[in-house]
């Protein structure tokens, strides 16, 4: 079974500096509390590291 996650904005990006902002964007989340559905991968399991401190990430099996 591929691994997935679930991933959540739970801070806003307003005063954070670009490459934070262009990272949430690149994950897909547009809004606050907003969640998304991603593989789980390198890549994105970098992206998260980058921002976890405006993140809540959950792995789900699917």
């Amino acid at each position: 079974m591929a691994k997935k996650l679930e991933i959540t904005l739970k801070r806003s990006v307003i005063g954070r500096p670009e490459s934070q902002r262009v990272t949430v964007k690149t994950l897909g989340l547009k809004k606050t509390y907003q969640t998304v559905v991603q593989d789980d991968n390198p890549a994105i399991r970098g992206m998260i590291n980058k921002i976890s401190h405006l993140l809540a990430v959950r792995e789900i099996n699917e």
